[in-house]
């Protein structure tokens, strides 16, 4: 956590520092750290903060005429450029909304015991990787630093936030979800499944938060070898290495960091059309 003139330090998180300043505004840097397991990892990766920050700009862009974005200015004090924003303060719904297309991770493990997601039944006979007949919402608690996120059915959410709101984020998600997975698709890239954020402003106005649409957040596989381009290779290694889950995770080995940072910066540049 960083000194910075002009801000207060409010709280970190796996990998973002938010701050507020006089006016109530919130500045929200992204750090190189990278988690996974819901774990904070001790190795960084460098440069990720700034390509979080850019590509959540770019979906944000992307994305804005379905659901309004929390930024009000990318103008950041000069040492955090690239990698930091300036937003709206919201109150924020305590869940993840989570929307999946293809039937992977932690939905496959549940579908493997229950041939469901979420309270949600898929058809028999689905393997790991398959696309899913549509895309379904499947929503998960917000756990605190240390603890895990829980997948949850509808009704769950709907006991958290009210039933109308977990509506309105249901549709929201998917219509997201929808639109950046067509889109990825002109790219060569299968957006697999994606996590949004949402909050409310004092008028009760819903926006998009955190971030939107990165490796942290989503699965990104190539269209054509479905290998991935987002944080599952670091996964892939932890699970491989021998490493206790329930103790703190090992470093990261030099061309695990690197291997990782040419996924990130692959998909940038794929979705994007730009270099970093």
């Amino acid at each position: 956590m960083r000194e910075i003139a002009g801000w207060k330090h409010l709280r970190s998180g796996k990998v973002r520092d938010l701050y507020t300043n006089d006016s109530g505004n919130l500045l929200i840097v992204a750090s190189d750290r990278i988690s996974a397991f819901d774990y904070i990892l001790p190795t960084e990766i460098p440069n990720k903060g700034v390509l979080l920050t850019q590509l959540s700009s770019f979906w944000f862009n992307f994305l804005q005429d379905i659901v309004p974005n929390h930024i009000i200015t990318t103008e950041v004090p000069a040492e955090l450029a690239g990698r930091a924003v300036v937003v709206k303060p919201l109150k924020m719904f305590a869940i993840e909304c989570v929307a999946r297309g293809y039937i992977t991770g932690s939905g496959w493990v549940e579908y493997q015991k229950t041939q469901s997601v979420c309270g949600i039944l898929l058809p028999e006979g689905l393997k790991d990787g398959d696309k899913l007949p549509e895309p379904i919402f499947t929503p998960a608690t917000k756990a605190e630093m240390g603890d895990h996120d829980e997948n949850i059915d509808f009704v769950r959410a709907a006991d958290i936030v009210g039933y109308a709101a977990a509506e309105r984020l249901r549709e929201l998600t998917l219509q997201l979800y929808t639109r950046a997975h067509d889109y990825a698709a002109t790219r060569g890239i299968i957006l697999a499944d994606t996590k949004f954020e949402f909050g409310i402003d004092e008028e009760g106005n819903i926006y998009l938060g955190d971030e939107a649409l990165t490796p942290d957040s989503s699965r990104f596989w190539d269209a054509q070898t479905k290998s991935s381009f987002d944080k599952q290779f670091v996964r892939d290694w932890l699970l491989n290495s021998g490493w206790d889950r329930n103790s703190t995770p090992p470093a990261l080995p030099d061309d695990v960091v690197a291997k990782t940072q040419e996924r990130y910066n692959s998909a940038f540049t794929l979705l994007t059309g730009k270099a970093l």
